[in-house]
């Protein structure tokens, strides 16, 4: 668990900003109601969600797409965990289009995919120190819940296009939390799933 003073306690309806290329972590009771606000539009935010009181309990992508029977997830739909429990369910959905398919953009991804020599560490390395604090690994870190990312798919190859977010300046999606949550969030750090520019994302809790 993180310490007091590294823990994100928000007065509820608070507006945090995320700068870009950079991550949160924090914690939410059953009930609560996080929002996730583009403020500028086409940028992306990768969602993580763990159980506060056990950690190998993780939001899967696996789980929830085999549940839904469908990849592109919005309001009403439930995102389940490793354990088949519903964590967060999406309660409001001004976009519609959101990833839950591709990893946590990382080194690597920035050194296999776009050939840099020196990688940013990406939204990866922003959720691994955002939460280490909360006694959680890099390891332990799943696929994450793409907010806004806009990837197309080729119904006949299975080919995936990342296309610039939908999402225009002030949309947002709103999930309830069904369990006591460690979160943790971004302002995505790669180019392609952005529209070409990086912006900030701004999140609150609401009781």
């Amino acid at each position: 668990m993180a310490t007091s003073d590294q823990s994100e306690q928000l007065a509820p309806g608070q507006t945090v900003m995320i700068p870009s290329r950079s991550g949160r972590a924090f914690t939410m009771k059953k009930g609560q109601r996080l929002t996730v606000i583009d403020p500028r539009g086409e940028q992306v935010s990768d969602l993580l969600a763990f159980n506060t009181h056990d950690l190998d309990e993780v939001i899967s992508s696996g789980r929830t797409l085999d549940y839904a029977s469908r990849i592109y997830l919005t309001k009403g739909d439930p995102l389940y965990s490793n354990r088949s429990n519903v964590m967060l369910r999406i309660i409001e959905d001004s976009v519609g289009r959101h990833d839950f398919l591709l990893t946590p953009c990382s080194k690597d991804t920035f050194r296999i995919i776009y050939g840099d020599k020196e990688p940013h560490h990406g939204c990866f390395g922003n959720l691994s120190t955002a939460l280490m604090p909360y006694g959680i690994s890099s390891d332990r870190i799943p696929v994450a819940f793409n907010c806004f990312m806009n990837v197309a798919i080729d119904g006949t190859t299975g080919q995936l296009c990342v296309d610039p977010p939908k999402s225009k300046a002030g949309d947002h999606i709103t999930f309830e939390a069904e369990m006591d949550l460690t979160m943790a969030l971004t302002a995505c750090s790669a180019l392609q799933s952005n529209g070409g520019s990086f912006k900030p994302i701004h999140y609150r809790i609401d009781d």
